[in-house]
């Protein structure tokens, strides 16, 4: 048993803020008991000065793609080309998609990221990189094999056969293994003929409890290219039976109302990557529409074309971007940023009833924000006029820098 003391902020409940001063118990990773501090005995872990968070959950972020961050000036298809898949060639290097494997999850963990759903790599041996590092360190990890047989360059490549083989064999070592879960990952319908995208869609039919996940409606050029190839770029993959409640789709920039509809209807989520919606500019993402069409929204770093893996850098971002829509956009407040950084994405991987909030019988995922002694945010947190003020501040200047300790199933893996 071990008792924790400090302020928690978490959001069990979509736009309310829920806030604790006091102390969480904890038993065998499990959150058993919360309350005033005068409630418990001594605390064995003092994290009082800042905030403790739930573990942020990443839904969309590509392992490949670190050393690929910074790539600026260019929009998707261009910069794909000459930045990210030469760099994810690369991973086809044993020894060259370990060494990406640890940064990859070192960066993950440093924001304070204790979930991801990772896009892993087109080479089965970089995928069981990330998956022997994810388990290494303790983090929770839902990843799989890319697959393409078109269009990228031909180490890339493979066909349907060899991808449903090289899927299979993955998952069986890594589906459900600790805290490993596999997805089946085409890289996007533009790539993928549709005898790959059926194979993908059988193994998705194989595996109980597998992820799919790709990207949609990221781009204008890249979506008038799939309506060539496939018709509509959500039909695509509905059309295989690919979306269901634990389905995520990346980006959404443009879709049609009919295509928000298949996705509410079939309970799919979308990633919403706003710092690489920018960087590429791609749009502004059109959250008041998926929200009145009932489609859930979480948020996504898309390392590498997004600009790092701090969530807290996407939620502020995400509030800009709908601030820049004006009429069109959906204000957030520091409760809703809060939201889809934790209990949005875990409710978007199937793991909300695991992740995602501090309440009694949740997994003690968290992470502890402590900035440093006289940075601007100690200061401003310090004259924070309460709970949302300071998230509000958290958000606005947090970053890996403040992240002072992170905790996953009740163990500490960083700080």
């Amino acid at each position: 048993m071990t008792l924790v003391r400090g302020t928690f902020l978490d959001t069990p409940v979509a736009g309310e803020l829920r806030t604790l001063d006091g102390v969480l118990q904890v038993e065998d990773g499990v959150v058993v008991a919360r309350g005033p501090a005068q409630d418990f005995p001594a605390a064995d872990v003092d994290l009082r000065g800042g905030v403790v968070l739930p573990g942020l959950v990443d839904t969309h972020v590509h392992y490949p793609q670190v050393r690929a961050i910074g790539g600026l000036g260019m929009p998707l298809l261009d910069w794909l080309d000459r930045c990210a898949l030469p760099e994810e060639c690369k991973l086809a290097a044993p020894a060259y998609a370990a060494a990406v494997a640890t940064e990859f999850v070192d960066g993950l963990v440093r924001a304070g990221t204790t979930t991801a759903l990772v896009f892993g790599s087109h080479f089965a041996t970089a995928v069981d990189a990330l998956f022997t590092e994810a388990a290494r360190v303790g983090l929770r990890v839902t990843s799989g094999l890319v697959v393409s047989d078109r269009l990228l360059p031909a180490e890339l490549l493979t066909d349907p056969a060899r991808a449903l083989r090289e899927g299979r064999e993955l998952a069986a070592r890594w589906h459900g293994v600790g805290r490993s879960r596999y997805a089946v990952t085409p890289r996007f319908s533009l790539s993928c003929s549709a005898e790959l995208l059926e194979s993908c869609a059988a193994l998705l039919q194989e595996l109980d409890g597998a992820v799919f996940t790709s990207h949609v409606n990221e781009n204008l050029a890249e979506v008038a290219a799939v309506e060539q190839l496939h018709g509509g770029y959500v039909d695509s993959y509905d059309e295989r039976a690919l979306l269901g409640p634990r389905s995520v789709l990346a980006h959404d920039v443009h879709p049609t109302d009919g295509e928000l509809d298949v996705l509410a209807l079939r309970g799919t989520a979308v990633a919403h990557c706003p710092t690489s919606n920018a960087a590429l500019g791609s749009g502004l993402f059109p959250l008041r529409r998926h929200r009145a069409a009932g489609v859930r929204v979480a948020l996504g770093s898309d390392v590498g074309a997004g600009t790092g893996f701090s969530l807290l850098k996407e939620g502020l971002q995400a509030y800009f971007a709908q601030q820049l829509l004006g009429a069109e956009g959906l204000p957030l407040t520091p409760a809703d940023l809060l939201h889809l950084a934790t209990a949005a994405g875990a409710d978007a991987l199937g793991l909300g009833d695991q992740v995602g909030h501090l309440s009694v019988g949740m997994r003690f995922d968290a992470v502890w924000l402590r900035p440093p002694e006289g940075s601007t945010l100690d200061v401003v947190l310090r004259s924070a006029a309460g709970p949302d003020d300071a998230l509000a501040k958290v958000f606005a200047l947090g970053g890996p820098a403040d992240v002072a300790g992170v905790w996953v199933d009740g163990t500490r893996i960083r700080g």
